[in-house]
């Protein structure tokens, strides 16, 4: 098998299931529970927040734990949205976001705020002129993804966050699901005051998240009930994700600095191999892209049909995000990039680990040839 969905999801360390396991096995107690099952929880707990706080050096108390990204982005828009909206009901966010930012923001706009989508250039990337442009005096959030879940574009964050201390009562969030330990992020030097990050992205398990919450920025809580989570994220945590992605935050970081001028030798070979691919364009940009996501499109091919033809040599990419792959749609962020429509439906992503070896490629770019050739005949 070679795996090329990283970006969907990630494989667990095999040292984050040895601790979730014992964690669940071993301290399964509830850590609001007074007895000394649910002080050990609780421990647990806290020593994971204050692991995941150093490691994005940021304080134990602006750390609250989510069930995942979607939450935490849902938290972070909804929650500023209803708890300033008596300071204005105006939005601002990018055409290419991730729907669990995009979704948010239209449902907030059936509950009577403006939302206005920047659009990106052909690199996808927001310009930050014309995000100060489109601040009003109503504005009350920013959010702009970090790196792009399908081409693999940064965002200019510390930039934006800059131009945005002239704006002191405008709210910066940053989803940085893609980025975690791919690209460096300085949450406080780039001013972001919320930050998202899902730990099945950085090989941990599902049903985890963070979100980065500065201090002095109040959330209206989507979860009514015990309180947990300084009263803004209501349920029982899961103790045992939220050791694994501490663990999994760690040696991921540690992967970093280790691996990532392998994976980015692993990318531009990437880069070589596709370009021999008769009617193959390139949609990530060389400049300014994570390395780790690489975004194509082939000449006249469903992309859906050839991402199962690759899987039945065990070969495994994706089309659009895993969120939108099965809505059959244009990649939004290729349309928005100015990529024309036919070439927008058969968009390919390949994304990368720390474990992608250089020796896949021939063998990956092998197999989509001969796909090519086989749908080819197929049409004709």
């Amino acid at each position: 098998m070679i795996y090329l969905d990283n970006s969907a999801t990630t494989k667990p360390f095999p040292e984050v299931l040895d601790s979730f396991v014992a964690v669940a096995t071993n301290y399964f107690g509830n850590p609001s529970s007074l007895h000394e099952l649910g002080r050990k929880a609780e421990r647990l707990l806290s020593q994971s927040r204050e692991q995941v706080a150093a490691l994005l050096s940021v304080k134990p108390n602006e750390i609250i734990f989510t069930s995942g990204g979607t939450e935490a982005n849902n938290l972070a828009i909804k929650g500023v949205a209803l708890q300033y909206r008596k300071r204005g009901n105006h939005i601002i966010t990018t055409a290419i976001e991730h729907p669990s930012v995009a979704e948010p923001c239209r449902q907030l706009e059936e509950l009577g705020f403006e939302v206005t989508y920047l659009p990106v250039n052909a690199y996808g990337r927001v310009e930050v002129e014309t995000l100060e442009r489109s601040l009003r005096d109503d504005t009350i959030l920013v959010s702009v993804m970090h790196v792009n879940n399908e081409v693999g574009s940064i965002q200019p964050i510390e930039q934006i966050g800059e131009m945005l201390q002239r704006y002191p009562k405008v709210i910066f969030h940053v989803d940085h699901v893609q980025g975690v330990a791919k690209v460096p992020l300085d949450i406080k030097k780039a001013r972001v005051d919320l930050c998202t990050m899902s730990a099945h992205k950085f090989h941990s398990l599902r049903g985890a998240g963070i979100l980065y919450v500065r201090n002095g920025i109040r959330l209206s809580p989507l979860l009514a009930g015990g309180g947990q989570e300084w009263q803004v994220r209501s349920g029982t945590e899961n103790v045992a994700a939220i050791v694994a992605m501490a663990k999994a935050l760690r040696l991921s970081m540690e992967a970093y600095e280790q691996q990532i001028r392998q994976l980015h030798v692993l990318k531009e070979r990437w880069f070589e191999a596709l370009s021999h691919i008769d009617g193959m364009e390139l949609h990530t940009p060389i400049k300014h892209s994570a390395p780790h996501i690489i975004n194509f499109s082939l000449d006249g091919l469903k992309s859906e049909v050839f991402v199962h033809e690759l899987a039945k040599q065990q070969i495994f990419v994706s089309t659009t995000s895993a969120c939108s792959s099965k809505k059959r749609a244009p990649s939004k962020t290729l349309l928005a990039m100015g990529v024309e429509g036919k070439r927008a439906e058969s968009s390919i992503r390949i994304s990368l680990s720390w474990e992608n070896t250089i020796e896949e490629i021939p063998v990956v770019v092998r197999a989509m040839k001969e796909a090519i050739q086989k749908l080819q005949d197929v049409k004709r």
